[in-house]
């Protein structure tokens, strides 16, 4: 049986929507996070694992739109996971989004994330949830010499602080509080302006747009465009190993 606990205020102090979980090391805190909103778990509910390596977090979320538009709920999620890991590294570094969930600091895949909802659910229909979850290195030291795997780095690697688990996990919190309210407050394009910022384009692309549907769209020149969609990149996450099921090293 999957082993979690309540955490203790004294251990995340989370906005007054959420209630924090800990889970045990084994266990996919995205799959968990899943299986909780299956089950009834509440919007709010955020599960914080550690193990090998990684530092994953997952959030439970209430969808108040159908699939085809709520999905765009992955931006808010990077949002909040790229200003809380910007909050504790390096200044001078930037934070860089491959669209529309590899993160990469310093030039090297850290981070990670993804979205899921019900089984079955189309997209003309209104999700009884939905879950965003997160996967970041926090180490290497297991991978043996970082110069075999230089497409990736690690929080250690990168200076961030030791024992950055609770921290990042109640900065992502704070900020993901703050994505949903730019949202319902200055309409879904202030958020997505704020994800662009960080998002690496094409060399040739004069201009980004996240339309209704999630999809991203480049334009080249006047009449010249070409969408991206979300939904394929959600169901295989390009950033994800799907050996470990962790952020590919």
């Amino acid at each position: 049986m999957t082993q979690l606990s309540e955490a203790r205020p004294a251990d995340l102090v989370l906005p007054p929507a959420f209630t924090g979980l800990l889970a045990a090391s084994a266990v996919d805190a995205h799959d968990e996070a899943c299986r909780l909103a299956q089950e009834g778990a509440e919007a709010g509910t955020l599960l914080l694992a550690e193990s090998g390596g990684t530092l994953s977090l997952a959030v439970v979320l209430a969808p108040d739109e159908p699939l085809g538009g709520a999905r765009r709920a992955l931006f808010a999620g990077m949002w909040a996971l790229i200003e809380a890991i910007g909050g504790f590294g390096p200044p001078e570094i930037p934070v860089v989004v491959s669209w529309p969930d590899t993160l990469h600091f310093n030039e090297a895949r850290l981070a990670g994330g993804r979205l899921g909802w019900p089984e079955g659910c189309t997209d003309e229909a209104v999700p009884d949830w939905l879950v965003f979850s997160a996967s970041l290195i926090a180490s290497k030291r297991h991978a043996g010499d970082p110069g075999l795997t230089p497409d990736s780095t690690s929080l250690e690697e990168e200076g961030f602080p030791a024992d950055l688990a609770r921290p990042l996990a109640e900065s992502f919190a704070r900020f993901l509080t703050k994505a949903f309210e730019i949202w319902t407050e200055d309409g879904f394009q202030h958020l997505a302006g704020r994800y662009l910022d960080h998002l690496a384009l094409p060399p040739q692309a004069r201009e980004a747009q996240i339309v209704d549907d999630g999809s991203l769209r480049l334009t080249f020149a006047p009449g010249v465009t070409e969408d991206r969609p979300l939904r394929p990149a959600l169901v295989q996450p390009a950033w994800r190993d799907p050996e470990t099921g962790t952020v590919r090293l």
